[in-house]
């Protein structure tokens, strides 16, 4: 089991100090990973399933926040959860997450995208909040042809993007194309990570059942395609606080990886419950 770590600049705020020194803590006590959500803009009475969201959290932007922990730490893998894709275009994307990968010297490894949920922060990007897995499809492919492409250029005709003989350098760390996952609580997001993701992370409020069923629906789907399911990898969210019994019955499930957060609103307590975890897990044994 490999274990990651959620920083969410909305809660713990944006001092780059503190994001430094999390993520070095994060780094030395032997955590795979860390992750950081997205939102591009919010507004008054959106909301989260029932929950309405503080128009006012400040949500940095992931990719930025990334290379900024990329330069403070030298191991740690870096990661999304997840990257509003239908809202970036994907040859701005490419080019951003290809740098990212070489300037971490391979550690842009961990993003995970996702469709939105808020119909406000569609519009605001002038997308179609009813057109959002089209166009995430179309970027994924897209994103993909230009990492693979070389000085010949490549040309992409679809719905929403389309270009024709570019070239997209620098090309990430020593990989043909950086690995996408899907994160989603749908079987659409599912379906979408058989077709087209190297992995699986889920969200929301599931219940057991339905949860089994959609990672059954993605190994199924990758199958279909003559895609090996065996490959997929597995992320969940887990608590900061949680136990072996926990860790074992989400490995006993296929989980290959747990992300977690950490929940004080004090820095040093923050860094006290990551360090307790490693300890708990012997993450630096």
């Amino acid at each position: 089991m490999r274990f990651g770590v959620g920083y969410n600049t909305a809660y713990h705020g944006v001092d780059p100090e503190e994001i430094a020194a999390f993520a070095r803590h994060a780094e030395d006590l032997g955590f795979e990973s860390l992750y950081l959500p997205e939102h591009l803009v919010l507004y008054p009475g959106a909301k989260l399933g029932p929950y309405e969201i503080p128009q006012t959290l400040p949500y940095a932007d992931p990719l930025d926040c990334l290379s900024f922990v990329a330069a403070a730490t030298s191991r740690i893998l870096l990661g999304t959860g997840v990257l509003l894709l239908p809202y970036r275009h994907p040859v701005v994307l490419a080019k951003r997450l290809a740098t990212i990968d070489v300037l971490s010297r391979g550690r842009m490894r961990l993003l995970t995208v996702g469709l939105g949920t808020l119909p406000g922060e569609a519009a605001a990007m002038g997308v179609d909040f009813r057109t959002r897995g089209r166009r995430a499809d179309e970027a994924i492919d897209a994103m993909r042809l230009l990492w693979a492409g070389g000085e010949e250029g490549v040309s992409f005709a679809g719905e929403f993007f389309s270009f024709e003989n570019v070239c997209s350098y620098p090309k990430p760390h020593g990989v043909a194309r950086l690995p996408i996952h899907i994160g989603g609580s749908s079987r659409a997001a599912a379906r979408r990570t058989g077709l087209r993701g190297d992995g699986y992370f889920p969200g929301g409020a599931l219940d057991p059942a339905e949860r089994a069923a959609q990672v059954e629906l993605a190994r199924w789907t990758a199958a279909g395609a003559g895609r090996d399911p065996r490959a997929l990898e597995y992320t969940r969210w887990g608590s900061i606080d949680m136990t072996a019994a926990q860790v074992e019955a989400l490995a006993a499930e296929g989980v290959t990886r747990i992300v977690v957060n950490p929940t004080a609103a004090d820095p040093d307590r923050r860094h006290e419950e990551l360090s307790a975890f490693a300890e708990r897990f012997s993450l630096t044994g």
